[in-house]
């Protein structure tokens, strides 16, 4: 899939129509859009995003979700963006249109898709978007609506363009993808493990795997007793009652979080003014306070996610003393098991001597007395253990087996065992430390702020002051509902675990008692045959990713064999995937711990073995290219990573500052196009294309001064 072009229309500092046609020849990838800061190249790439998601663009980079948290919500956010020279002559429209080649649509033929996303200031509530396939209207667009909504265009983009859940590894700032390298809380993992099951294409495995078990149902309940079919059927309809509840309650925490940001803009712009009316604090101050609030509640947020994974773990260390009981008879079971194992080598082993012994006794002439045959086979016995099998405890003449876990299932317990007795407390009591120290430090924050509000109680201020408060409590009670309605979910979907579990249980019920059609053997074995694939893709892939990420890194970074190993932890369910770096002494190394030129290196390293190992065909666009990287590692990004991560590179650099001379001229070879944003008003930039060989002449031309 190739961008064939852009189009901006009143979009921001871009007046009327620009046109920017995108399509890499030659052989050579890589796009160059350039422009001095202010000119429009981050608006560029952010009008793509909001063309593609609209409302949604704030999964896509956290960038896009502050600024529209400081703007007072996506409404205000989107419809300060027409261009304001196109406000004064009475223009009420902005969009954006992307046209893109070479999109695979199952069973439809296709040269061109385009996606037009508009906003009218005026009368619109909501982005209207258009697709087009070859000029026209498509009946696919009608048949992906659901229930007479207007969303089958945003599902298109979603199903046949790009996931939101991925778009982030396609659209990212380099100076700030330093961010993967930062992510070690389960929620940060949970969200990004999501993005990967999409990009190494296991989620489809797994929805076909789902779609032919569906099938099976169907055949199960023709040969089930009818009072099996009806339990079978409570269960399915159970499980989708309360996947709709989810996907409800999801919506109203969305309409609770938009609300709650719409509030805290209206709060903060009150007490910007009464901040001024005291005259104590200048409004820099105040922003700067501000900032570091806005910090400190995330990273409040980031640490109760944290406290809330090990709330899991706080009954099972209530319940110690049992625990322990457990892990103890699971330690006698085993010894038990394996001394068992033993004396039975020992009783075999004996038994094959006497039986020699009595073989020889029959060559014997003489007679040998009973009593002195039994002696001597019992002293054999003894000696026997005693010199050669002394380390072979007695077995208990009375023992109950009560669990007889497997060794998964014991190692399993002795990992959580282990965790609650050595790594637990300490863990809990750092994230207890530092949640109370953010929450003393966003209360002084607060505090400064009150202090500098004014104090005077004429009517005016009065009123501001009720006001604020009406809107910082319908803020907190907004966190309080979106709390509930978290543990909401979360019991809802235990309870879907718990109904799958007895519809499980069914399905090998019915199983076992009922005959299989043709068609049921096919489908049973095909979902046999799948699931083993899984399995097994899951396996390879996770080899795959960890070879690619290390080979990346080896020939990014300038400090050979400084990563020896990369592990891939991937979790039983799939939903927790966490990426660890191994140094040669075999120590893991803290990501945290890297350089910010490193933790570059390591982010574009699992940028592009994702992209490699993906099945996704989508060009990538960066800002701000090497920004944080030193002379040797900007030539490797360079010479391997830019020519190879994707079909189609677009790079918005600031000449001299985040690509220099010597280093467009590495770059060059596999530059294909390049543009300056020319900002010939205030108001207005205009992209204007440069042969890729006048680049750096022309800039300096345009921006000597």
């Amino acid at each position: 899939m190739l961008i064939k072009e852009i189009t901006l229309n009143n979009f921001r500092i871009y007046k009327g129509n620009n046109a920017i046609n995108l399509l890499p020849d030659d052989n050579k990838n890589i796009i160059v859009v350039s422009g001095k800061n202010g000119f429009g190249k981050t608006t560029f790439l952010m009008s793509l995003v909001w063309c593609l998601y609209g409302r949604q663009m704030d999964k896509v980079d956290e960038l896009y979700q502050k600024e529209i948290a400081d703007k007072g919500g996506y409404g205000k956010y989107i419809g300060n963006t027409l261009n304001r020279l196109a406000k004064n002559e009475g223009e009420t429209k902005f969009s954006v249109s992307v046209t893109f080649k070479d999109v695979k649509i199952p069973e439809i033929s296709c040269n061109e898709v385009k996606i037009t996303r508009t906003f009218d200031t005026i009368t619109s509530t909501n982005d209207k978007v258009e697709v087009l396939i070859d000029g026209y209207q498509n009946q696919l667009i009608q048949d992906l609506t659901t229930d007479g909504k207007q969303d089958g265009e945003e599902i298109f983009i979603r199903d046949f363009i790009l996931p939101i859940e991925i778009a982030k590894f396609f659209f990212f700032d380099a100076e700030k993808i330093v961010s993967l390298a930062e992510i070690n809380s389960p929620e940060q993992r949970r969200i990004l493990s999501k993005a990967y099951t999409e990009v190494l294409g296991i989620k489809k495995y797994e929805d076909l795997k789902d779609q032919l078990e569906n099938i099976q149902d169907e055949y199960r309940k023709k040969s089930a007793k009818p009072q099996e079919r009806a339990e079978f059927n409570q269960i399915e309809a159970d499980i989708n009652n309360k996947q709709i509840n989810i996907d409800d309650i999801d919506d109203q925490i969305q309409e609770l979080n938009q609300e709650k940001i719409e509030k805290q803009s209206e709060s903060n712009d009150i007490q910007m003014k009464l901040v001024q009316e005291g005259n104590m604090m200048t409004l820099e101050q105040l922003n700067e306070l501000k900032a570091k609030e806005r910090e400190l509640n995330e990273k409040i947020l980031s640490l109760q996610n944290e406290l809330k994974d090990l709330f899991d773990l706080i009954p099972f260390g209530l319940a110690g003393e049992t625990l322990m009981d457990v892990s103890t008879q699971l330690e006698n079971e085993k010894n038990y098991k394996d001394n068992k194992y033993k004396q039975e080598d020992v009783k075999e082993k004996t038994i094959l001597i006497l039986d020699d012994i009595e073989k020889e006794k029959k060559q014997f002439k003489g007679v040998i007395e009973v009593e002195v045959r039994d002696f001597y086979e019992e002293q054999i016995k003894k000696l026997i253990k005693k010199h050669f099998f002394s380390d072979v405890p007695d077995l208990p003449s009375i023992f109950n087996v009560l669990h007889d876990f497997s060794d998964t299932q014991t190692n399993e317990l002795n990992t959580l065992v282990n965790h609650l007795k050595h790594t637990f407390k300490d863990a809990f009591t750092r994230l207890n430390d530092n949640y109370l120290r953010a929450k003393s430090d966003i209360d002084s924050i607060r505090r400064k702020i009150r202090m500098a509000e004014k104090d005077a109680e004429d009517e005016y201020i009065a009123n501001m002051r009720a006001e604020k408060k009406r809107l910082d409590d319908r803020i907190f009670n907004i966190d309080k509902d979106i709390y509930d309605l978290g543990e909401k979910i979360g019991g809802l979907k235990n309870e879907i675990k718990t109904l799958k579990q007895r519809q499980e249980e069914l399905r090998k019920k019915i199983d076992d008692s009922r005959r299989y059609s043709e068609k049921d053997k096919k489908t049973q074995e095909l979902i046999s045959q799948l699931k083993e694939f899984i399995k097994e893709f899951k396996i390879t892939t996770k080899k795959k990713l960890e070879e690619n990420i290390l080979n990346e890194l080896n020939i990014l970074m300038h400090k050979k064999n400084f990563i020896h190993r990369v592990v891939v932890d991937i979790n039983q369910a799939g939903d927790d995937v966490d990426i660890n770096l191994f140094d040669v002494r075999n120590e893991k190394i803290d990501k945290g711990s890297l350089s910010m030129g490193e933790r570059q290196m390591y982010a574009s390293a699992l940028l592009k073995s994702l992209v490699d190992e993906s099945d996704i065909d989508f060009p990538v666009f960066i800002d701000s290219p090497m920004q944080k990287f030193d002379k040797d590692h900007a030539e490797n990004v360079i010479k391997e990573f830019y020519p190879n991560v994707s079909k189609q590179v677009i790079l918005f650099p600031l000449i001299h500052k985040e690509l220099t001379e010597s280093e467009f001229e590495l770059l060059k070879p596999n530059v294909s196009k390049a543009y300056i944003i020319d900002n010939f008003n205030t108001d207005a930039s205009k992209f204007v294309e440069i042969p890729p060989e006048s680049l750096i002449d022309k800039y300096n031309e345009l921006y000597a001064n």
